[in-house]
């Protein structure tokens, strides 16, 4: 069975960091694409960051660029995302996902993004403060 578990979430002041832990199961991330999506209260669901490691493909919003990291460890068949130089506006539920590519998420809008991705964790909350 294909299981993902978020984990890593919490609160935190502007300007500091956080990292995200998505342990996979029942598969083998290095061979999926792991995404971690977000949703804030009264905002769509958003593609955050993605990374297939078999084909080499990383993917971050334009928002977070500079400032989040993901990776794996394959060894742990878990996939990180290092969030660093956190804003007010990146509070959300962060949610991590499997699915083919993470290509889509160049060209994918609104809901139809999600739509790509099969398996999704729970979501663990992240609380940014001004």
């Amino acid at each position: 069975e294909v299981q993902l578990q978020a984990s890593g979430g919490g609160l935190v002041q502007a300007g500091g960091s956080l990292r995200l832990s998505c342990k996979a199961s029942g598969f083998t991330a290095a061979d999926a694409a792991i995404a971690w999506f977000r949703q804030a209260p009264g905002k769509e669901r958003e593609g955050v960051s993605c990374i297939s490691s078999s084909a080499g493909v990383i993917y971050y919003t334009e928002s977070v660029k500079g400032r989040f990291t993901i990776s794996s460890d394959d060894a742990k068949n878990t996939v990180y995302l290092q969030m660093n130089s956190l804003r007010p506006e990146d509070t959300a539920v962060y949610t991590c996902a499997t699915g083919q590519v993470c290509s889509v998420l160049n060209y994918c809008t609104g809901p139809m993004c999600p739509s790509f991705f099969a398996s999704w964790s729970q979501g663990t909350l992240v609380t940014v403060s001004s």
